[in-house]
């Protein structure tokens, strides 16, 4: 990954909540973000008033985790790759029922989870029949930031980490403006209809690399405010990159 090209903002760390104070009334939506140092073991630095829900197609990352494991030949499937990089539901659907019934498969992602620090339950039964089971998991900023964290330095993790970097050109928002950064996104529908937009990735920096997770509930309720509240976010992440928590993996 090369670094962002940006010219940051000299921001104390220490002052990162007082600048995201600021972006909060600038963003016609409630956002959130979670941010950790890759590598490193402090506990994520969690900003905003937006925390927890779905995790919509963000969960597809250690569901493609998962089925890689409990693969006899431990190669990325066509499936694999399109529910990453296009977040192609049916694609999705077919890796979640590789790993067995649904009670199963939900223990074999949340095993992944767990290795990397993130005790998130996920969800095995279809609470709203038009939506995968595992997307409706609620999944906190917080757990997704120390989850990517850790992962990124699993060399079992490589894979998925690759095909995050190759996701479709009609994804590219918010994180995926950043340059060098791997990202998945996730979005969907509220049972009122208000849509929710949420993103992970690593973002590079010339101090390492950070793990971030961000989300925005758009007033208006409509997707499309929805990556426009994500681009501001991801353009404050770049004129703050200098402050954000960063590390690298250790050497094993």
């Amino acid at each position: 990954m090369s670094p962002p090209e940006s010219s940051p903002t000299e921001v104390p760390a220490d002052g990162l909540a007082a600048e995201f104070a600021g972006l909060q009334p600038m963003v016609d939506a409630t956002i959130g973000i979670a941010m950790s140092a890759v590598g490193g073991s402090a506990p994520p630095r969690v900003l905003g008033d937006w925390s927890s829900g779905p995790a919509w197609s963000t969960m597809k990352v250690p569901v493609v985790m998962a089925a890689l494991r409990a693969s006899d030949s431990g190669e990325v499937t066509p499936e694999m790759t399109a529910a990453i990089t296009q977040s192609d539901n049916a694609a999705a659907e077919t890796v979640w029922a590789s790993l067995g019934d649904p009670s199963t498969a939900a223990r074999k992602v949340e095993a992944v989870l767990a290795e990397f620090g993130d005790a998130t339950v996920v969800q095995q039964e279809k609470v709203r029949p038009e939506y995968s089971a595992f997307g409706q998991t609620d999944w906190a900023l917080a757990n997704q930031s120390r989850f990517l964290s850790a992962a990124a330095c699993d060399s079992r993790t490589e894979t998925v980490l690759a095909l995050m970097g190759e996701i479709a050109p009609d994804q590219i928002w918010g994180l995926g403006a950043i340059p060098g950064t791997k990202f998945k996104g996730g979005w969907g529908p509220s049972f009122s209809g208000a849509y929710l937009v949420r993103q992970i990735g690593l973002i590079p920096t010339p101090s390492g690399l950070n793990a971030v997770a961000i989300a925005a509930q758009p007033n208006s309720g409509t997707y499309e405010d929805g990556i426009t509240a994500l681009n501001k976010v991801a353009d404050w992440l770049t004129a703050h990159s200098a402050a954000l928590p960063t590390g690298n993996c250790q050497p094993s």
